[in-house]
């Protein structure tokens, strides 16, 4: 597992202490940017970040703006994404195991670092279910993005 890392301006701070703590974990991070805390369009790198991941399997994405609405919202719009923008660490675990998510939205406005290492670290420790009745689900939500 390794993730792709993206963020705006309001984000950017954030993204590199998360990118700290998956690096201190052993997980692999691609960090596509900012790189400073310079204005961007956060639909610009929720793009980027869902493209990445959308083509690669094995990858999840991280984008991180003000509340991480924006991302979330953004992110969903490229095929193959199930962008996730949980509130605490349980809405986190059920984004990953009920629904598969693949990229993890997070506002660094609405909640301190240290709540955003415990969201991530439970996203990250937590498996897709195998269970039938989410995985059809799950399925139905991809049938979405062909309508």
């Amino acid at each position: 597992m390794y993730f792709y890392l993206g963020s705006d301006h309001a984000g950017y701070k954030t993204k590199e202490i998360l990118q700290k703590f998956l690096t201190k974990k052993g997980i692999k991070t691609i960090d596509l940017g900012p790189h400073d805390e310079e204005r961007v369009d956060y639909p610009d790198f929720a793009e980027k970040i869902a493209k990445k991941v959308s083509k690669d399997k094995k990858a999840l994405g991280l984008l991180i703006c003000g509340t991480g609405i924006g991302m979330s919202i953004s992110a969903n719009k490229i095929k193959g994404i199930r962008a996730a923008n949980p509130f605490d660490v349980y809405t986190a675990k059920m984004a990953r195991e009920h629904n598969n998510a693949n990229v993890l939205c997070l506002g660094a406005r609405t909640y301190k670092p240290e709540t955003a290492k415990k969201i991530l670290k439970a996203f990250i420790e937590t498996k897709p279910t195998k269970e039938k009745r989410h995985l059809t689900r799950i399925k139905k939500i991809m049938l979405l993005e062909t309508k």
